[in-house]
């Protein structure tokens, strides 16, 4: 009787609904004012919090869909691969690291270049992305800027380039790496003089040699708000000069403020905006 009484019982438990958790990623915490959002919601308002409008990060080919028209995109020197010079390797070697970062990011280094169309106006676009090194600048991001600004002026097309770059100059390829920021500066100013159009698009962050070199020479400099831009972040400024700094330092807010910038846009409004400059500035 008792073991009829405990097998009943067992089975009855055994036919109960299971209780649904709630399914992984369905919700996102905003980095900016630590709310709790739909992920959904989200990536339907193109990655920005809807709660304090926070832009968060937003991967290469989501940007490609926000900004350029509908299959327009063709990439260019997609083959282009880092060498190793120094043989670098600290927890894992260089070619390790690069492989990792590929298969995480499914980028092959962290530009991207290519040419398209933004509402039918033909352009060469580029961008550089911070997941895959921080968005560090190597070779391959050198070479791939160069060769696209050099396309750029032979077709005599406008150039757009969005920076998301937190990690400067790629230290695994030592001066190979600070060598870029003459040479994309230099086809920069080749470009120039040919009357080139370049607007030059930042967002968070933008830092090291990125904003050292091709992201502070734009004919027109935009800034997504409250990016983070600059050369040394804030807490290395503030560890090194042992001051305080002003509020809102090395924001796109404090740049407009102080005449580093043009404008600051609106990632809602930056599609329309472009076009407009590009209409403007190609007159």
């Amino acid at each position: 009787m008792s073991t009829l009484k405990n097998t009943e019982m067992a089975g009855s438990a055994s036919a109960r609904p299971q209780k649904r958790g709630v399914p992984a990623g369905l919700w996102l915490r905003c980095d900016g004012c630590g709310a709790t959002v739909f992920r959904k919601q989200v990536e339907h308002n193109l990655n920005i919090c809807p709660e304090c409008d926070h832009h968060s990060y937003v991967p290469t080919a989501m940007r490609i869909r926000q900004l350029l028209d509908p299959d327009s995109f063709e990439e260019w020197y997609a083959d282009l691969q880092s060498g190793d010079p120094l043989g670098f390797s600290d927890r894992r070697s260089y070619p390790d690291r690069v492989r990792a970062e590929q298969k995480k990011t499914g980028l092959t280094d962290a530009c991207t270049v290519g040419r398209g169309y933004l509402r039918g106006r033909p352009l060469v676009f580029g961008m550089t992305d911070s997941a895959f090194i921080m968005g560090s600048m190597g070779s391959v991001v050198g070479e791939k800027l160069t060769r696209a600004i050099e396309r750029a002026t032979e077709l005599s097309l406008p150039l757009v380039i969005v920076s998301g770059s937190g990690g400067g100059a790629r230290m695994h390829e030592g001066i190979v790496s600070l060598m870029q920021m003459g040479k994309v500066s230099a086809a920069l100013a080749r470009y120039r003089r040919a009357c080139g159009l370049f607007i030059s698009v930042l967002t968070n962050p933008t830092m090291g040699g990125v904003a050292a070199s091709f992201a502070s020479l734009g004919d027109i400099i935009v800034a997504e708000p409250q990016a983070l831009i600059g050369f040394a972040g804030p807490r290395v400024v503030r560890a090194t000069c042992g001051i305080d700094l002003p509020d809102e330092f090395q924001t796109s807010e404090f740049l407009l403020e102080h005449g580093f910038i043009d404008r600051i846009v609106s990632r809602k409004e930056l599609r329309t905006e472009l076009a407009r400059l590009i209409d403007y500035g190609c007159r």
